[in-house]
């Protein structure tokens, strides 16, 4: 079967996978023809959908809800282009988290590795996905909640260019970085939905781009993660050539680890501080610490890491062009397992956030493909492109998917 087909997963059964949310059925409404016809939507549950809550894996959000009237933007769009709701599934608290574990609400299985986390905060969108209960599913990306959870479940999922999509009718949580993202097991589902919520390239990424590869990147990264990056490198080199080896991370990524968090956390305490002081919100850990430590950041801060990230985002933009792009592994590692200790997975978030902040930081889109494993394990394969580049990106991605072994 053609990898850009689609996929032959067995669905398992929804209780053993925990990834939906129990909330009494109601009626959702979706186009009766159209192009997602045929294709199964979960919903992660900071988007609003008409007739549900939206608890954002919060009890004290959940409470504050009560029931939407209308959709939010991405998923009124999928809906009217014919896909069929599957339900809305789990989140990291206030999309808060990268490891797909909720204090409240347990952690979804991942169906690419059952024994490891799913990542998040999109985990119950991969988990849907990875385990055949949903054909495609949103979820949202402001730190690397769709690529992680892409890499360890082993599908494809893409961060588009920032604002490229609307959230209108999404919770945020900074918004500067906050972006609609998706998640499918085969490319032709996975391009579908991007030609429904993408439109029109604005950038102009030819279809042979001219291909880098992220060196420091891959310095950062265990000797067995190098070997099999470029083993799959070589496997693709009749599609890229050979790539150049390129310098990122301006003027380093412990700067821009620290911009990254300190944007991140002003923002995320300025939308949420007030609500969770006033309510008293009793949050998990991890998300927990990350609130408090926000809690502290002044303007001035956020002011000086963000002169740091717009001269990251210049040098980044100079060294793509207009028909550019960069490879390297998604996140550093295959998916932590579920026994790992929380201090193990802050540390692997911690790192993590050194290489997905390149996208993050530049705005610019990056697709994580299921194209490497690792002691039997998915681990992701990403492209970042120019800005504005989201459709050609996808399609380049296509290449390389019809490639895999």
């Amino acid at each position: 079967m053609s990898p850009t087909s689609a996929t032959s997963t067995t669905a398992i059964d929804a209780s053993v996978a925990r990834c939906f949310i129990p909330y009494p059925a109601a009626e959702v409404a979706h186009a009766a023809s159209g192009p997602l016809s045929g294709l199964r939507l979960a919903v992660k549950d900071i988007y609003d959908v008409a007739g549900y809550p939206t608890g954002c894996g919060n009890p004290h959000m959940l409470a504050l809800s009560g029931i939407k009237q209308t959709s939010a933007d991405p998923v009124e769009k999928l809906l009217a282009a014919g896909a069929g709701f599957a339900g809305k599934v789990c989140t990291d608290e206030l999309a808060f988290s990268m490891n797909g574990k909720n204090a409240h609400f347990g952690t979804p299985r991942n169906g690419g590795a059952p024994d490891r986390i799913p990542g998040g905060s999109s985990s119950g969108s991969a988990s849907a996905v990875s385990n055949g209960l949903a054909d495609i599913a949103l979820g949202t990306d402001t730190g690397g909640s769709v690529r992680a959870p892409a890499s360890h479940c082993g599908l494809i999922g893409l961060r588009p260019t920032h604002a490229r999509i609307s959230l209108k009718g999404t919770m945020d949580l900074a918004a500067t970085f906050d972006t609609c993202g998706w998640f499918a097991r085969d490319m032709d589902s996975f391009t579908r939905v991007g030609n429904v919520l993408l439109g029109e390239d604005s950038g102009n990424l030819p279809d042979t781009p001219r291909v880098m590869v992220a060196a420091d990147v891959l310095a950062l990264l265990e000797p067995r993660v190098q070997a099999v990056f470029s083993q799959t490198l070589e496997r693709l080199d009749h599609v890229i050539g050979t790539p150049l080896p390129v310098k990122t991370a301006t003027p380093s990524f412990d700067a821009l680890y620290w911009a990254f968090r300190h944007i991140q956390g002003y923002q995320a305490w300025q939308e949420h501080g007030a609500r969770i002081r006033r309510h008293d919100f009793q949050l998990g850990p991890g998300v927990a610490e990350r609130f408090e430590w926000s809690s502290t950041i002044t303007a001035q801060q956020m002011e000086e890491h963000s002169a740091v990230r717009a001269r990251f985002r210049d040098s980044f933009g100079q060294l793509l062009g207009h028909d550019g792009v960069v490879l390297m592994p998604t996140v550093p590692d295959i998916a932590p397992l579920l026994t790992d200790s929380e201090q193990s997975l802050e540390n692997y978030r911690n790192q993590a956030i050194r290489m997905l902040c390149l996208s993050g930081l530049s705005g610019f889109p990056q697709i994580s493909l299921p194209l490497m494993r690792l002691d039997d394990a998915p681990f992701g394969f990403s492209i970042i492109g120019p800005h504005g580049s989201d459709q050609a990106l996808i399609r380049f991605a296509t290449r390389l998917m019809h490639e895999r072994a």
